[in-house]
Formats: C-alpha cells, sequence, structure tokens
C-alpha cells in the first residue's frame, strides 16, 4: 500500500479508537489501522473533511529508517517525500460496505491510480482496487489490525 499501500494501496486512517462497521456511521466503518500485506505496510484510514484518506504509518522499510523516502516513485520531484505519514488514499466516500475515490498510490511500486474503489468484505478484510482505466485495474486485500 507499503507494498499496495496505496494503490491497493496503497494509501492512507485516524480514528480516535477501534471502529467497526457494524457500529460506525456511515463512510466510518474502515476507519482504523489495515495491514497491507506486503513490506510490513500498515495504512491508516481516517476522516479528511467529509470524506475518507489513508496515510502510511509503518512499513518495513520505515522501520530500519524512520526518514525513508519515497525513492521509487516515477516523478524525480516526488522522490523526496517522506513514506511516513504519506497520503496514499484520497477522497473516498460511500458505505458502509464500498466506497469510490481517488487518486491512490503504491509507493512500492510506484504506480497509481485516479480512480479507485475500497470494500468490506463480510469476512472483514478490505478489499483495495485502484484503476487506471476500466479493464486496467489491480486489487490489494487488507487485514484490519486496529
Amino acid at each position: 500500500m507499503i507494498a499496495g499501500t496505496a494503490m491497493l494501496a496503497a494509501v492512507a486512517f485516524g480514528a480516535a479508537g477501534i471502529v467497526t462497521a457494524e457500529a460506525a456511521p456511515s463512510g466510518q466503518g474502515i476507519a482504523g489501522i489495515w495491514a497491507t500485506g506486503s513490506e510490513g505496510g500498515r495504512v491508516q484510514i481516517y476522516t479528511c473533511g467529509a470524506a475518507l484518506c489513508g496515510k502510511i504509518v509503518d512499513a518495513t522499510r520505515i522501520r530500519a529508517n524512520p526518514d525513508q523516502r519515497d525513492e521509487r516513485n516515477p516523478d524525480p520531484k516526488l522522490r523526496d517525500r517522506r513514506l511516513k505519514g504519506l497520503v496514499v488514499l484520497h477522497g473516498f466516500a460511500g458505505g458502509p460496505r464500498e466506497w469510490k475515490g481517488g487518486p491512490v498510490y503504491d509507493p512500492e511500486t510506484g504506480d497509481g491510480a485516479a480512480k479507485a474503489y475500497l470494500t468490506l468484505r463480510p469476512d472483514g478484510k478490505l478489499e483495495v482496487k485502484g484503476c487506471k482505466a476500466a479493464i486496467f485495474c489491480r486489487t490489494k486485500v487488507w487485514t484490519r489490525v486496529r
């Protein structure tokens, strides 16, 4: 999100306390910390204005170097951004099970997508799907940490 931290990023979060899909107000059911499934990535989904956003809060590379930069970004002007705190999910609205928004960004690969979809599955996992076009999509499955 990292790996897929944001593109499915892939991300990224900061509600105070634990919010469950059932107890949460509409649009809040996915707020919290999510494991991205690769590179030890953790993304925090939080309310940003009237929408939901996500930022990187942890990853293996960040633990090794807390000042880790976005070195895999294809835009040389953005490679100096710190990974910790980097917003990788932006502008998601909807709920209680599906949200639409974007853009999303995956700092593991440097890929991004203008449109993305978040789907809370019945098993409590979150599908993060980023699309560059209707047929060019990538999906990652995140697991709630808290």
